[in-house]
């Protein structure tokens, strides 16, 4: 139960509480509103009772009780004679009745209470030889006449008293559901317009991601706690896209700046080669390299960003032509290896085209060979394939080599940006953490998916799944279009492999 009420929502928790209360309120005050007429109506029948025995205590005679000589006064307001709604009778000292009313004639007495003179006695009894089911209020009123002591006995009937609580109960048990469901509607209905400016900062909020902070919450009319945590969220908002746009700004500048010295340090290390010490020329060649790979990496993040990967006017891109271009590399920079390994590669493709930026993809699908060729054993797989998707059609590059593979743990975070696994971090591995992210931000940005996961048999397969366009499916045997990127990177030189 406690679990369920932590789980629900502000909406639900209110309108349960304010319903809950108010049942609480009405049943109690229920109870006690019936319980206040029973006794208001017991009293008044009480009262009523005790008025009728004064009557009749004013017209006793003292030749009635030792006679018995009732009078015609006497009978009449008894009613002796004719039946008038009142119940009473006059008992003697003795415990004889005097006299009685029609309904009461040849009864003993009703009670066995005696109060003494002018003193009153009451009680509630059950009256089987008077007709009607309710109880009686039965008064005892103690007089005396010509030192003769007697009492009148009044007993009225709570049946009218009853039939009014009957009512009233009546109504209270149809009345209190519908009160309690028109407050439920009202609470919920009142808690959600109070609650719907939330929601819509909520669905804003949601929608405002780390390459998006541009976005603003609306801020509801008023000055109320809503309204400024609207404001203040607005504030926080426009604080985060000035850090983040500054970031943006140096990564973009820094990197585009330090490609000239790379090239000049390039340049100088070809220069020097044969005026210096080769091993040393070689040293400066090598690591310039991978410093002017590293700032490309740095230049495609920082447009990636900037959500500038993908061309406003996007080209056509054979994905089957780019992985065949890239199996062809694979097996000429297979006997290159650490250890001289002999490297096996296996291509599959079937005709998959899309649109999008050429140079990135094949920049995307370069970085997953180079990276399965790092770490295979023997063998890394290439196949291009159409599978149906959630959407239509999508076209499935697969990546896989028999190495040692990623744990599964780790299958979400070799993805991020700089994230190099235990055995990729040798100096001589040549990765920089950037190649699988900079897989992840093309993909994406051309309305993909990256997932990794394992190769049967063993070892690591990474999945790219892209969406097909259509209206390109008759075109599939034109071959590559003009102008499609061989995934050189800028400058001329070839990115930067995947690391994992």
């Amino acid at each position: 139960m406690i679990g369920w009420w932590r789980g629900a929502g502000v909406r639900v928790r209110s309108t349960v509480a304010a319903t809950g209360l108010l049942a609480v309120l009405v049943v109690s005050g229920a109870f006690v509103g019936l319980a206040v007429v029973r006794h208001a109506l017991t009293t008044a029948d009480a009262e009523t009772g005790l008025l009728q025995a004064r009557l009749v205590r004013l017209a006793v005679t003292p030749e009635a009780l030792d006679r018995g000589d009732v009078g015609e006064q006497l009978r009449s307001v008894v009613g002796a004679d004719a039946d008038r709604g009142s119940h009473v009778q006059v008992v003697r000292a003795d415990g004889r009745v005097v006299v009685s009313s029609v309904a009461l004639q040849g009864q003993p007495a009703l009670t066995g209470l005696r109060p003494g003179e002018a003193g009153v006695e009451r009680e509630t009894a059950d009256l089987p030889q008077l007709d009607g089911s309710a109880p009686w209020v039965v008064t005892v009123l103690g007089a005396e006449v010509d030192d003769q002591r007697f009492w009148v006995v009044a007993a009225e009937s709570t049946q009218d008293a009853e039939r009014v609580l009957r009512v009233a109960a009546a109504l209270l048990a149809v009345g209190t559901p519908v009160l309690l469901g028109a407050i439920a509607v009202a609470t919920w209905t009142f808690v959600g317009r109070s609650l719907r400016p939330v929601e819509a900062i909520r669905s804003t909020v949601q929608g405002i991601t780390a390459t998006g902070l541009d976005g603003r919450v609306p801020v509801p009319a008023g000055d109320d706690e809503v309204s400024r945590l609207a404001v203040t969220m607005n504030s926080m908002l426009a604080r985060l896209e000035a850090s983040q746009r500054s970031q943006r700004r140096f990564v973009a500048d820094a990197s585009h700046e330090l490609r000239s010295p790379v090239a000049t340090l390039r340049a100088a290390a070809h220069v020097w080669r044969g005026q210096v010490d080769p091993e040393f020329a070689d040293l400066v060649a090598s690591e310039s390299g991978r410093l002017e790979g590293l700032v490309g990496d740095l230049l495609l993040l920082a447009r990636a960003d900037e959500g500038r990967l993908v061309p406003a006017t996007p080209a056509e891109v054979d994905l089957d032509e780019v992985v065949e271009a890239e199996a062809v590399r694979a097996r000429t920079l297979g006997g290159d290896r650490p250890g001289g390994a002999a490297l096996r590669v296996q291509v599959t493709t079937v005709p998959a085209r899309v649109r999008g930026d050429a140079g990135a993809l094949a920049r995307s699908v370069r970085n997953l060979v180079d990276n399965a060729t790092r770490h295979a054993g023997q063998l890394v797989e290439l196949s291009v394939a159409r599978e149906p998707g959630p959407d239509g059609p999508v076209a499935v590059v697969s990546v896989a080599d028999d190495g040692p593979g990623v744990p599964e743990a780790d299958r979400e975070r070799v993805l991020e940006r700089f994230v190099r696994l235990d055995e990729s971090r040798q100096r001589g591995a040549g990765g920089t953490g950037l190649g699988l992210a900079i897989v992840a931000e093309v993909v994406a940005a051309h309305g993909g998916t990256v997932r990794v996961g394992e190769r049967p048999g063993g070892g690591a397969c990474v999945r790219l799944t892209l969406p097909l366009d259509d209206g390109l499916d008759d075109g599939l045997d034109d071959g590559l279009d003009d102008g499609l990127d061989d995934g050189v990177g800028e400058g001329g030189q070839p990115p930067s492999a995947a690391s994992r």
